[in-house]
């Protein structure tokens, strides 16, 4: 009974890799030979909307000053433009940074909180409190934006039917060590083609929570962000899509990251990323299903995408029964479905994007030659599905404990950047 139960595991394993499979090979061939559905770019308007700039920090005092600079080199009016940075509780120099910004541009107002509940949802909630914008746009501390990233995040929000709005986010440290190469040819393989695939087909293009922004009234009617959940980005992407509302995807605004540079700060980045994820899976799987305002190919995509941190896990799950099917004598490795098994963790290596459609990114960006790291994708594979899975356990536990998270920030690599007049 054990044996058939192991095989029959591995047998839905197999369809379920399959799947995923197809799908992304779908996505690929779609930026490749698709129909591309365009952008908000070439609207005009006769005025700017009022917008208010979150910024999310924590002992941010490295990379603060790089972000505030590129804000004030965007090009949009400052009558309509609010910055609000948000000093989480900080313990460096954050806080007499921000306050020298501020002494020299008034619409730049800083939100010192000390005490409370920290963290990204909690400190959003604050902020929009205060936000007299109509439309966030939410950035990470360690983000420089484009010199007209907020025109064209904030015009996608002249259709009514726009919830929300995601740019595209590209490493400006790609260069620095093998990590980092390889966490840029994932973010293209995961913009240039899932997402903006995912945008052509009219699924469900996923609010990234940075580089992208949202209508303040519809969180605020919802009474903010779940401050319980991890991914408040993802909760966001689904509460707007099972309400009614869609999420809009520019490839062509473009926002430049610091990406990790260490193993251990990506191993730590991508369990909190799994964890918060699978949060949301909890909460939105039937919520998805039975949603009456979804249609039928946003509603099976957004099953994909709610799964897509739970597969790896599935996965694990799927190599310990391998094993204990080989002791046991019960698989023979040349045979049958098991050569299916085999072709389909090789072709699902990755961050969840299979060679084709991270080559395919790497074709349209123009950037080829880095087509010679796909095998190390490989070692990523294990890499993140040991960490995954553990984010997966961290959710599940989450869920029957009822404890509450605590928000870990990301360890920043860039050295600190000196004031004007320093």
């Amino acid at each position: 009974m054990v044996v058939d139960i192991l095989k029959g595991y591995m047998i839905f394993l197999i369809i379920l890799i399959m799947a995923y499979v197809v799908r992304h090979f779908i996505f690929a061939l779609n930026r490749m030979y698709g129909r591309q559905r365009l952008y908000y770019n070439d609207i005009i308007s006769d005025r700017m909307k009022s917008i208010t700039v979150i910024i999310p920090m924590h002992n941010e005092e490295n990379v603060a000053a790089y972000i505030l600079d590129a804000l004030l080199d965007c090009d949009y009016d400052r009558e309509m433009l609010e910055i609000i940075p948000v000093n989480d509780n900080s313990t460096d120099g954050t806080r007499d940074i921000l306050e020298a910004y501020h002494e020299k541009y008034d619409f730049i107002r800083p939100l010192h909180r000390q005490g409370g509940l920290r963290g990204k949802p909690a400190g959003l909630n604050d902020a929009m409190k205060l936000a007299k914008g109509e439309i966030i746009l939410v950035f990470d501390a360690d983000y420089r934006p484009a010199r007209d990233l907020l025109k064209q995040l904030a015009v996608a929000f002249e259709n009514p039917e726009v919830g929300a709005v995601m740019g595209r986010v590209i490493p400006y440290n790609a260069d620095k060590n093998i990590l980092t190469r390889l966490i840029n040819i994932e973010r293209s393989g995961g913009y240039q083609v899932d997402q903006q695939a995912r945008y052509n087909l009219k699924t469900i293009p996923q609010y990234g929570g940075t580089v992208g922004g949202f209508r303040k009234d519809i969180l605020l009617e919802e009474g903010g962000f779940d401050t319980r959940v991890l991914a408040e980005d993802t909760e966001l992407t689904y509460r707007l899509y099972t309400k009614g509302w869609k999420v809009i995807y520019a490839n062509s605004a473009e926002c430049y990251e610091e990406a990790p540079e260490t193993w251990s700060c990506r191993a730590k980045q991508i369990r909190r990323w799994s964890r918060g994820h699978n949060q949301v899976m909890f909460k939105y799987f039937f919520k998805t299903i039975f949603s009456g305002k979804m249609r039928f190919r946003e509603k099976l995509d957004g099953i994909f995408l709610l799964g897509v941190y739970m597969v790896p896990f599935c996965m694990l799950l799927g190599q310990m029964a391998s094993l204990a099917l080989f002791f046991l004598g019960e698989m023979n490795i040349l045979s049958g479905w098991w050569v299916l098994l085999f072709l389909a963790f090789y072709c699902a290596v990755g961050n969840f994007a299979p060679f084709f459609e991270i080559g395919t990114a790497l074709f349209l960006d123009g950037i080829a030659g880095e087509i010679y790291l796909l095998p190390l994708l490989l070692f990523n594979f294990y890499f993140y599905m040991w960490n995954i899975s553990r984010g997966f356990i961290d959710a599940v536990i989450d869920v029957i404990t009822g404890r509450r998270v605590c928000w870990v920030k990301t360890v920043r690599f860039a050295k600190k950047k000196q004031l004007k007049g320093d």
